[in-house]
């Protein structure tokens, strides 16, 4: 089996569960799996009391993750119109593998959560692809042949999958929202096998 490595950060539960809906899609695909993993977050000042393990969830990722993917699925709430802190931290800490190319030619997809309609989606998805393309990675999105991507009222953007949550964060991912999520991880499969495959071939 080929690992698809679905990385992200989660404050309120959204993108956890969009990270898992990721997953079931990437599952869909023979002889593809999903590696679900997380980034721990970040403070203004050091906390020595800080678990290195989290207590709960998808264990924190390691560059070994990265390097042993065949693909990669990275998710985060916007903040401000871009990627939260802890996932630009960690993206921040990946400088050995764009100094070996050890993402380069390997696909990626980005999903994000927003709590209003217009909170940034888009902004945050694009801004996620910036450093994944520095890397060398092939940008996956959804196409509008997917028809919850026509027909959405809620998140949803052909950069990758979105979720409105809410003020409250407390909105469930809606029908389309979620068929795009898993959607979005068969696509970033099916794409991460066949070139994995070719590879094995040359």
């Amino acid at each position: 089996m080929d690992d698809v490595l679905v990385l992200y950060y989660s404050r309120h539960g959204a993108v956890a569960e969009m990270a898992n809906l990721v997953a079931r899609g990437i599952g869909k695909v023979d002889g593809m799996q999903a590696r679900i993993r997380t980034v721990p977050p970040v403070a203004p000042a050091y906390d020595p009391s800080a678990r290195s393990i989290p207590d709960s969830g998808a264990p924190y990722a390691t560059l070994d993750d990265l390097r042993e993917c065949c693909g990669l699925a990275l998710g985060s709430p916007t903040r401000f119109g871009n990627m939260a802190a802890p996932m630009k931290h960690f993206i921040d800490s990946t400088g050995p593998l764009w100094l070996s190319a050890t993402l380069s030619g390997k696909p990626a997809a980005v999903f994000t959560s927003t709590a209003t309609q217009h909170g940034g989606q888009e902004s945050t998805l694009l801004s996620m692809m910036v450093p994944l393309m520095h890397h060398g990675m092939l940008i996956v999105g959804l196409p509008y042949s997917e028809e919850a991507l026509g027909s959405t009222t809620t998140g949803g953007t052909p950069y990758g999958a979105s979720h409105v949550a809410g003020p409250g964060n407390d909105r469930p991912l809606s029908a389309e929202e979620r068929d795009l999520c898993q959607s979005l991880g068969t696509r970033l499969a099916t794409v991460a096998g066949k070139l994995a495959r070719h590879e094995r071939r040359h």
